[in-house]
C-alpha cells in the first residue's frame, strides 16, 4: 500500500540528511545517549521506584513517537508475520529495559556496560575474515575483560539482572536488524510501533512504582526527560545505522558503548576508573579504531 503524501514529503526533504552523514555519526550518537538518559536515570532512582523510572522511560517515548509518527496506521497495514517481529522486538524491549534498570540499581554504569556487551561480540565473531577485523575483535575482548571485573560473591542478584539485560539486548539487535531491513515498515515507524507495544507490556511492571511521579512534575519532567534521551534518540539513530550497516560490524561498533558508560559514569554519577578499567577503555578503542569494514555495500531503505 502506498505511503500518504504527507508522509512521502517528511521523507523526501529527510532523505537528502540521511544519506550524507555516514552511518558511523549516527551510532556515535546512539553510543552516547544511551548511557548519558540512563546515567540521568540513577539519579533519578532517589525519588522513583527503579521499575517505575523504567516504565516512565519506555511510556515518555511511546508517547513522542505516537504523537510525531502515529504508528497505528502502519499497524493497519502490515501483514501477520510483520506484526510478529514487531511484537516481539517490543516484548524484548520492555523486559530488557526493565532488566537494565534493576541491575543498575545494584552495579556501577560501566560494570553493567561491560556485561551488556560481552554476548554481542559473539554476532562480531559470526561474520570475522580478514586479519584486521581478528585483531579488532581481539583488542575488544580483552578490553570488555579488563573493563568487566565483576566478583559474582558482590552482587549476584545485579550480576544476574545484568545478563539477562546483556541476553536481551543482543536479541534486540538481531531484531532491530530484520525491521530496520523489512520492507513493509518504512523508516523508523516500525520503531514506534515497537515501543507503544513495549509500553503496554512493561505497564503491569511499572505503573505502580511510577504512580508517585505522576503527581510531582519534577519527577514526572525528569522521567520524560529519561525516555527522551535513552529511547528516543539512541533507538532512532540505532535504526539509522543499522540499517546501513552489516550486523556484523555494528555489533564491533557496539564495543565503544563499554568506554562510553564509563566516561559518562565518571562525569553524570563520579564513578572513577581504575587503571585496569582505563586500560580496557584503551583497548576497546583501539579495537574499533582497526576495524575494517567490509567492501560489499550495504543494502539501504529510502
Amino acid at each position: 500500500m502506498p505511503q500518504p503524501r504527507s508522509t512521502q514529503r517528511r521523507t523526501a526533504s529527510i532523505a537528502p540528511l540521511v544519506q550524507r552523514l555516514p552511518p558511523h555519526a549516527y551510532f556515535a550518537i546512539s553510543a552516547v545517549f544511551h548511557y548519558l538518559g540512563p546515567a540521568f536515570a540513577v539519579l533519578l532512582f532517589a525519588r522513583v521506584e527503579v521499575l517505575g523510572v523504567a516504565w516512565l522511560r519506555i511510556a515518555s517515548a511511546a508517547l513522542v513517537f505516537a504523537l510525531w509518527r502515529r504508528p497505528w496506521r502502519l499497524w493497519q497495514r502490515l501483514d501477520r508475520p510483520t506484526r510478529r517481529l514487531l511484537a516481539g522486538w517490543a516484548a524484548v524491549l520492555a523486559v530488557m529495559n526493565s532488566c537494565f534498570y534493576l541491575a543498575l540499581d545494584r552495579l556501577p554504569l560501566g560494570t553493567v556496560a561491560a556485561i551488556e556487551f560481552l554476548p554481542v561480540i559473539v554476532l562480531a565473531a559470526v561474520a570475522v575474515r580478514t586479519p584486521r577485523n581478528i585483531l579488532a575483535l581481539v583488542c575488544a575482548v580483552a578490553g570488555v575483560y579488563l573493563l568487566t571485573d565483576v566478583r559474582l560473591a558482590a552482587e549476584p542478584v545485579g550480576i544476574a539482572f545484568a545478563v539477562a539485560n546483556a541476553v536481551l539486548f543482543a536479541l534486540y539487535i538481531v531484531l532491530g536488524h530484520r525491521v530496520a531491513r523489512s520492507p513493509q515498515v518504512p523508516g523508523i515507524d516500525g520503531l514506534a510501533v515497537a515501543m507503544l507495544l513495549a509500553a503496554a507490556i512493561a505497564l503491569p511492571m511499572g505503573i505502580t512504582g511510577a504512580a508517585p511521579a505522576l503527581t510531582d512534575p519534577v519527577a514526572l519532567a525528569a522521567g520524560i526527560g529519561v525516555g527522551i534521551c535513552s529511547s528516543v534518540i539512541p533507538y532512532v539513530t540505532d535504526q539509522l545505522a543499522m540499517s546501513r550497516l552489516p550486523r556484523a560490524t555494528y555489533a564491533l561498533l557496539v564495543s565503544l558503548l563499554p568506554a562510553t558508560a564509563t566516561v559518562i559514569g565518571v562525569v553524570v554519577l563520579i564513578q572513577l576508573p581504575t587503571a585496569e578499567e582505563i586500560a580496557g577503555v584503551v583497548l576497546v578503542v583501539a579495537g574499533v579504531a582497526v576495524h575494517q569494514v567490509a567492501n560489499a555495500p550495504v543494502p539501504s531503505r529510502n
